[in-house]
């Protein structure tokens, strides 16, 4: 799990997505830099638990994450 050094927080250019296995079109994503480092101080409490239980149940729910650009808006 990547903690940065409280005066460094990853730029979030990128989402940190976890595809369902069972449910087509269902996924978590999270915000990241590019290197998929995911800031859990930067997330809600649910979103905070919605990543750690991504990542404790992939290969059984979820999927190996993938990285991917984030959605530009505008």
């Amino acid at each position: 799990m990547y903690t940065p050094h409280p005066t460094q927080t990853p730029r979030c250019t990128h989402q940190l997505r976890f595809a369902s296995l069972f449910h087509a079109g269902r996924a978590l994503s999270f915000p990241c830099d590019a290197a998929g480092r995911v800031p859990l101080d930067g997330l809600s409490e649910r979103g905070r638990n919605n990543y750690l239980f991504a990542r404790a149940v992939v290969g059984r729910d979820y999927g190996v994450p993938v990285v991917l650009p984030a959605a530009e808006h505008g």
